[in-house]
């Protein structure tokens, strides 16, 4: 199964690097696109200012077209905060999708939305209380992304911060981050099990 990981405003830290490894060490194909052209900016707002100087369309069509080589052959989507966001909107729109891994992030579900694939599995992992994922935002995305299809479980991390697996930011939360990737990894390792059978 190819998993296909987005990075953050951050761009393509080395723990997105990390997390790509023990993927491909537990068997996956994993594909890390750059959608910065290499910049890994220092602060958030660093970040926001490499996005909107990119623009959001221009984020989501270099998303997309990193995605068209592997789409046919099923692609688990996943995504740290903003890449989350941009992850989502791909497996949403995608028949082959396999499943939505959200770490940190997510993205508005427009009216009507229907996922592609029939029931798209979905696992969302984040801070609690996060201040870009508030409770009512994710209640209102938990029941949009029911109505679209997806069959969403959400994880969340008492006391983490918001981009609380990244150990190179103040964010970082050891204990959160183990228990997360214990559950992202038994996530992608099943329905990696369901697409060989």
């Amino acid at each position: 199964m190819t998993i296909l990981l987005f990075h953050s405003v951050y761009g393509v830290r080395p723990a997105v690097h990390a997390t790509a490894e023990r993927w491909r060490a537990a068997g996956h194909e994993v594909v890390v696109p750059d959608l910065f052209d290499g910049r890994t900016p220092a602060t958030v707002e660093e970040g926001r200012e490499v996005r909107d100087a990119i623009g959001t369309d221009e984020l989501l069509a270099r998303a997309v077209r990193a995605a068209a080589p592997h789409s046919a052959g099923g692609v688990l989507y996943a995504g740290f905060s903003l890449g989350g966001a941009l992850a989502q909107n791909l497996a949403l729109a995608d028949k082959h999708a396999r499943g939505l891994l959200l770490m940190h992030g997510t993205s508005d579900v427009a009216d009507g939305a229907v996922a592609a694939s029939g029931e798209l599995p979905v696992q969302l992992h984040v801070a609690d209380p996060d201040p870009f994922e508030t409770h009512d935002w994710q209640t209102a995305w938990y029941l949009r992304m029911g109505r679209a299809g997806a069959d969403v479980e959400v994880f969340r991390y008492p006391g983490a911060g918001h981009l609380f697996t990244d150990p190179g930011l103040a964010d970082y939360d050891a204990e959160a981050t183990q228990s997360a990737w214990r559950v992202a990894d038994a996530f992608a390792a099943e329905l990696d099990g369901r697409s060989a059978a």
